[in-house]
């Protein structure tokens, strides 16, 4: 179960962000309610610059494996 303040993965590119897929966010806010839970994401750069905060679904991010190993990418704005 995703919560508050996890690292999340983020599995698919949303282009019109500059967001690519493996972009890696913090959970900021869960909405657990009637329907699907969502939750508001932030997306940061290395200097902690804020570039995205988005709400988003269990099909658009997925929890930080243990075992995973972080990539820095050039972040270009839409």
């Amino acid at each position: 179960m995703i919560q508050e303040l996890d690292t999340v993965v983020l599995v698919h590119d949303i282009t019109e962000r500059g967001l690519k897929k493996g972009d890696v966010g913090a959970v900021v806010h869960c909405y657990r309610g009637r329907g699907e839970p969502t939750f508001e994401v932030e997306f940061v750069t290395a200097e902690g610059r804020t570039v995205a905060l988005l709400t988003l679904t269990f099909s658009d991010i997925r929890v930080m494996n243990s075992s995973e190993i972080l990539h820095v990418r050039e972040f270009t704005p839409a």
